[in-house]
């Protein structure tokens, strides 16, 4: 299981960091990713994290993913927000069956978080 927090109304320029908790299986043994669906648009990859060297692998810039090796939790820090950033945010996971860039660009996971709204807007 997957839930992601940390959704919400930030202005433009504005930071926000969020969190996406696992329970039930280990992300030191997964591919794990922030993806994003903005409204009438499919849902596209942001960053992801995980597989054999563990380096994150980011889409979009402005934000960076991180997690210690061992925590259940994987954050999603999020710079110089702007409107076209509005979207429902979700992390999804998968088992370590192809290259973290590939998972992050495809967007097809195992396991997928409920989602956490977030608006930027003045």
């Amino acid at each position: 299981q997957l839930q992601a927090f940390g959704g919400g109304l930030v202005p433009p320029g504005g930071c926000l960091t969020l969190s996406c908790v696992a329970s039930g299986f280990s992300l030191d043994t997964s591919l794990i990713g922030w993806f994003r669906q903005a409204p009438g648009k499919e849902r596209e990859g942001i960053a992801c994290l995980g597989g054999t060297s563990n380096k994150p692998y980011h889409i979009l810039d402005r934000v960076t993913i991180s997690r210690e090796r061992g925590s259940p939790t994987v954050f999603l820090q999020m710079n110089n927000l702007k409107p076209e950033d509005t979207g429902v945010y979700f992390c999804g996971s998968r088992k370590i069956d192809t290259w973290v860039g590939v998972f992050c660009r495809e967007a097809e996971a195992d396991y997928w978080g409920q989602g956490t709204e977030l608006t930027v807007s003045s």
